[in-house]
């Protein structure tokens, strides 16, 4: 009979009964399915801890810690960048703006200038050809500076081209006009209505959009600069959310009212919330003010006499023509009525008084008083050119000395005006720089007390954890 016991050392042996496979455990794993446990794992293990009230503080200071120093960061980038921004207003644009104004008036006084040396024929002034020569060099100067910031910007470069390829055709008829002149030639009046043709009709209105360019963009830098900024203030009411919730959790849990740590944070907080408040409150106020007593006021001023500069203009070319420029006179009484309105007391020049105060204001009240000597001393001449004395009417719209002639009240109307903008540009360059001193200090401010808001928050917080050890 064969025997059934299982011989020692069989391979055939089975596992003894009830016994069960060994499992592999999940930390044996390895390779890539261990690495891709291991987020799981240690989300687990987070929420592990956060089940604990331990775990739920170290969370919370943790985040006060990181959104404190994530409103500092934000907080003082954006405050820094306001203020170089303001600056930038100050130093850059704004000079920029002025330059494309001076090439638009330079280039209307040349128009101006340059008529009234050709209707003093046989003698030239030396002050009007040097005049005119300026004007010219100032509108070149002008040009130059304002083509170094309009890389990149289609229209002003188009702008810049139209005006660089036609001066110098401008210049050159003007001294034809000259040259024939000296010489007897009437050709020379036609000459000279030619080159204020050119300057009128391409010239002046690529120097005028040229200006409402950068005027356009010395606004825009405006408002940039008085926008609210959003982002710092969300950050900052999230943090304040953030400090109130967390100290009604510590009352809840640990029945106490008040924590040092977080009072020191949120006071820290409430004080870069105010500071804030102020400072951009009253660089706003600043800055408006710069704009509507400055840039603005400049503006309106520059249209002024410039309109007043053209009306020149068209008035000498008036007699220069000789019984043929009704259309400049026309043109005259257009522009004079824009600026100065009917009785020389209206129009854009009664707007800028009405809005300036102090020495500007009695600048601009002189400059009244001269636009209405002005409209009566043309009506003289209008009267002697219109009644065949055209040599009266030239001596007494071409002598500047005379009280009762146009030149001197259009000169004495000129210096007021000048007087009045270089004062318009002073207010907005005393309003901007006050702008940008009520931000001094802010943007490090902020850092500063980020980091005490942080550290207070991490005292405040490590104070209860150790409760529970």
């Amino acid at each position: 009979m064969t025997s059934t016991v299982p011989r020692h050392g069989s391979g055939t042996a089975g596992p003894p009964v009830g016994s069960q496979p060994p499992v592999p455990s999940r930390g044996q794993r390895s390779g890539l399915a261990g690495l891709l446990d291991l987020p799981a794992e240690m989300l687990r293990g987070l929420m592990r801890t956060a089940a604990t009230t331990p775990g739920r503080l170290s969370f919370i200071g943790a985040g006060l810690v990181a959104l404190s120093l994530l409103v500092g960061l934000v907080g003082t980038l954006a405050m820094q960048d306001r203020d170089d921004r303001i600056d930038a207003l100050i130093g850059h644009r704004e000079p920029l703006a002025a330059a494309a104004q001076e090439l638009y008036r330079s280039l209307s006084d040349a128009d101006a200038t340059a008529a009234t040396v050709f209707l003093i024929s046989g003698s030239e002034p030396l002050e009007l050809r040097d005049r005119y020569d300026e004007a010219i060099a100032k509108a070149g100067a002008a040009l130059a500076k304002a083509a170094s910031d309009s890389r990149g910007i289609p229209e002003a470069e188009g702008q810049i081209g139209i005006i660089s390829q036609q001066l110098p055709v401008y210049t050159e008829l003007v001294a034809t006009a000259q040259v024939n002149d000296n010489q007897g030639y009437p050709v020379g009046a036609a000459y000279l209505r030619e080159a204020s043709e050119l300057l009128r009709s391409e010239i002046l209105p690529a120097a005028e959009r040229l200006y409402e360019i950068n005027t356009a963009r010395l606004v825009d830098e405006q408002d940039s600069v008085t926008s609210f900024p959003w982002l710092t203030a969300i950050l900052l009411l999230g943090l304040i959310a953030a400090l109130v919730y967390t100290q009604l959790y510590l009352k809840r849990k640990t029945n106490r009212v008040f924590n040092i740590g977080l009072l020191v944070s949120s006071g820290a907080v409430a004080l870069l919330v105010l500071w804030m408040t102020i400072a951009l409150v009253v660089q706003g106020v600043l800055v408006g003010s710069g704009r509507e007593d400055g840039t603005e006021q400049a503006d309106r001023l520059v249209q002024v006499r410039i309109a007043a500069l053209q009306a020149r203009a068209d008035e000498t070319l008036t007699l220069v023509a000789r019984g043929g420029g009704g259309e400049y006179e026309e043109s005259f009484v257009e522009r004079f009525q824009h600026f100065a309105g009917q009785d020389g007391r209206g129009g854009l020049l009664s707007e800028a008084v009405a809005k300036a105060d102090g020495a500007t204001a009695a600048s601009l009240r002189a400059a009244t008083d001269y636009a209405a000597a002005w409209l009566d001393a043309h009506a003289n001449v209008r009267e002697f050119d219109d009644s065949g004395e055209h040599r009266k009417a030239v001596l007494l719209a071409s002598d500047s000395e005379d009280e009762r002639g146009p030149a001197m009240a259009f000169t004495k109307l000129d210096e007021e005006l000048v007087t009045a903008i270089d004062a318009s540009r002073q207010n907005f360059v005393d309003d901007t720089s006050a702008a940008s001193s009520a931000l001094t200090l802010l943007a490090p401010g902020f850092a500063v007390l980020s980091v005490i808001a942080a550290l207070g928050a991490t005292i405040g917080i490590r104070e209860r954890l150790r409760e529970y050890r």
